[in-house]
């Protein structure tokens, strides 16, 4: 009889083994764990400056840094070529706990930024509600008085009241000044204080915008006529309100794809004579918006900036400020888009005679010098298989262009970013950094030196003061120490590159494990997207202060984030596969990414793949369980924009394409609500006005109808947000359930005893 028995109970003991290796994971320890890694991690990288700041001199740049002992503010005198404290830390504290009253610690001072006064000695600083001064030596010091912040507007998406304003404008020689008064444009002499009108058409269907601009010579004046469009507005309740019982209805303006749009058309006047000169509107009569308007220095003409609705179509446009003829200096034009919202640069050089121009009109982004007289190109600065990524200076002095720029170097990432500087006849292209890792650099005012920090996601960094001449290094100011990390086990983020959907561009990612790693364990693969066409969004530089992928991975998961097809910073045409299709989220590409990976880490397990993102990668998390859910099986979205047209309408036209067509159906969460399969979360805050939260209310509706099974948390009081605290708690639970197949443990449990986790595997 036994020796029937022993065969199964062998057979039962290793499946045993093997879904031992599947469900020990999302446990109350793994959570602790999770939250332990906060402790640990925070703040334990040291010598690595978050922050560049430099005088307005130019003559000094300070920083904070995190250290062994605490937080220390550094300064650099570039001429001396030293780095030192800044000030005396022990000294200062001890005088503002006296002031104060408190008790205050050296290396832990209650202010985080300060500014040099006179001669960069004075020191200037908010702590404790007041504003601070300390001078050098620490032989002044004295309290200035309350500090009162600034209000800000939050106002996202909100009309330009400016447009509507009755303020007058001086002239630049102050002799007149201009406004508008009844819808119309008016000047009245200084002197005499006589009124003038200049124009008589104004009405409220039809005004006058008081952004006028005077010509230098103060003898021509240039404003918009507006015929405005019907507000849009978006309605919230507000359900919890810190100031009253009852909730709030509030309201904000806001267009949407397919809105009807002010159309403005320049007004020319001269204001010796009186005379009102029209402007023909043939070259921007399908405006989604003009800007720039701006005056020629010797007054001979005005230009400004013309997107044809749509975003096929850019021109800069030059207005005769003699007759009002208007020609086209530059013209950009695209089946797909122009990405005028990312890529647009534009600077004048010897007033107008020559236009330095950003365009992908070879197939990537690269600087041209244009011929102001002729609008045609006198020089291509850059070009090839590589992308300029911004600007940093025209130097008009020594015709050269200051840039960073990604992808020029053979063998490394493409999307780490380098400094060049290349003169305006497209000679002597001189590379300003050249570290395998991505730079981030910050230029002194006069741009002779700049303060380098480069790093990887696998490279702890390295911040150094270098000559913008030549790149070469002047001081090394700080290394990372990144010890304390790997003593709780923290495990590199592995970059990891795989052939997208053409089978020859490379995709780029990283792959995140926990810290008790073990690769003879079987790991569910958590995606974490954004895969919004305006740029790319997979870290490149060390993640200091970006851990919550860690922190998730640290429940049982293999944590992985890519760039696919659609988003920016690589070709043209590797952007161009979003248009009007945002549905497609470079899909193909990331789910052949994590095979390929898969194939070469058997620990991950794709039969498990979930997947979450907020803002447009709240769209495309959803959407993976719509659209691909033979590879995705569990998704968490926060405050989606799940149908384009809810959305707000300068992102979604510009990828989605003008007139309104049947692709924002084609790629609607809400229309493809019924193909749901998979385990959906959806978050949304309630007075969320950067994506309308109706949008996500909106695919809860069609799920209802649909008769699908799904969670919703809507977040009182909330914005546009991923949750914070309570949102990631939420988020992880939802993995651990629905891919560990383990009920979460309760909050409680986690928060007992989660300091004292051993982080060893």
């Amino acid at each position: 009889m036994r020796s029937q028995i022993r065969p199964y109970l062998l057979i039962i003991n290793f499946t045993l083994i093997a879904l031992g290796n599947v469900v020990a994971q999302g446990l109350v320890a793994d959570y602790q764990r999770s939250e332990a890694l906060k402790t640990k991690l925070k703040d334990k990288v040291y010598n690595a400056p978050q922050q560049i700041n430099w005088t307005k001199s130019g003559n000094r740049c300070w920083y904070v840094v995190q250290t062994a002992r605490g937080k220390e503010f550094v300064v650099v005198d570039p001429k001396q070529k030293t780095r030192q404290l800044a000030f005396d830390h022990e000294q200062l504290a001890q005088k503002l706990s006296t002031a104060t009253g408190k008790k205050i610690e050296p290396y832990n001072l209650p202010f985080t930024t300060f500014t040099f006064g006179k001669d960069d000695q004075q020191l200037e600083f908010v702590a404790e509600g007041f504003t601070w001064q300390y001078g050098p030596g620490g032989t002044a010091f004295s309290k200035k008085g309350p500090f009162r912040a600034e209000p800000t507007d939050r106002r996202y998406w909100g009309a330009n009241s400016s447009e509507l304003s009755d303020k007058p404008v001086f002239s630049p020689d102050s002799t007149q000044t201009a406004y508008i008064k009844n819808y119309n444009l008016y000047v009245r002499s200084e002197k005499t204080k006589q009124e003038r009108q200049l124009s008589y058409d104004g009405s409220e269907g039809e005004y006058y915008a008081s952004t006028i601009q005077w010509s230098p010579d103060s003898k021509k004046l240039v404003t918009n006529k507006i015929r405005p469009n019907a507000k849009h507005l978006i309605y919230f309740v507000r359900s919890s309100p810190d100031d009253q019982l009852q909730p709030k209805l509030e309201n904000r303006e806001y267009l949407k794809p397919g809105d009807a749009l002010p159309v403005r058309r320049p007004q020319l006047f001269l204001v010796e004579e009186g005379k009102q000169i029209s402007v023909d509107d043939a070259l921007f009569n399908q405006q989604f918006s003009l800007s720039r308007l701006e005056w020629r220095k010797d007054s001979r003409a005005f230009t400004f900036e013309y997107n044809q609705r749509g975003h096929q179509v850019y021109r800069v446009l030059e207005v005769n400020a003699a007759t009002g003829a208007i020609r086209t200096l530059v013209e950009e034009q695209s089946k797909t888009f122009i990405d005028y919202s990312g890529k647009r640069y534009r600077f004048d050089l010897a007033d107008g005679k020559e236009m330095v121009w950003a365009s992908e009109r070879d197939g990537w982004n690269h600087l041209y010098l244009i011929d102001g007289a002729t609008g045609k190109v006198k020089k291509q600065l850059t070009k090839g298989e590589w992308v300029v990524r911004n600007v940093v200076k025209v130097d008009t002095a020594s015709r050269s262009v200051l840039f960073a720029a990604s992808g020029k170097t053979p063998g490394q990432d493409p999307y780490f970013t380098q400094y060049y500087r290349v003169n305006l006849d497209g000679t002597n292209l001189v590379a300003l950094t050249t570290e395998d890792a991505n730079h981030i650099a910050t230029f002194s005012p006069d741009f002779q030196t700049f303060v380098d920090t480069y790093s990887r996601v696998d490279m702890p960094p390295v911040t150094v003061l270098r000559s913008s001449t030549d790149g070469s290094v002047l001081v090394n100011l700080e290394k990372a120490d990144i010890s304390e990390w790997q003593k709780a086990g923290w495990q590199t983020p592995e970059v990891f590159t795989a052939k997208g959907r053409d089978g020859k561009t490379d995709i780029w990612g990283i792959i995140v494990r926990p810290t008790n790693f073990d690769p003879s364990k079987k790991y569910p693969v958590i995606e974490n997207i954004y895969a919004g066409p305006h740029g790319s969004f997979t870290p490149k530089s060390f993640m200091s202060n970006n851990r919550s992928m860690h922190e998730l991975a640290e429940l049982g998961f293999i944590v992985v984030q890519m760039d696919g097809m659609g988003t920016s910073n690589r070709s043209k045409a590797f952007q161009d596969v979003c248009w009007k299709n945002l549905k497609d989220a470079g899909f193909p590409d990331r789910i052949l990414w994590m095979q390929a990976a898969a194939q070469k880490y058997p620990f991950m397990d794709l039969n498990r793949v979930g997947i979450y993102g907020t803002s447009a990668g709240g769209q495309s998390s959803a959407g993976a369980l719509l659209f691909h859910p033979e590879f995705y099986k569990v998704a968490v979205s926060s405050c989606g924009c799940h149908d384009n047209r809810m959305d707000k309408i300068w992102w979604n036209e510009q990828w989605m394409g003008y007139p309104i067509g049947p692709q924002y159906a084609e790629c609607s969460n809400v229309v493809n609500a019924h193909k749901l399969q998979g385990n959906l979360l959806l978050m949304v805050g309630e007075v969320d006005d950067n994506v309308d939260p109706a949008s996500t209310m909106q695919v809860a509706d069609a799920l209802i109808k649909a008769n699908k099974d799904f969670d919703l948390v809507v977040l009182p009081g909330l914005n546009h947000t991923a949750g914070g605290e309570y949102g990631e708690h939420k988020r992880r639970d939802f993995f651990v359930k629905h891919l560990l197949g383990v009920d979460p443990p309760s909050w409680s449990s986690i928060s007992a005893g989660a300091g004292s986790t051993s982080m060893a595997k």
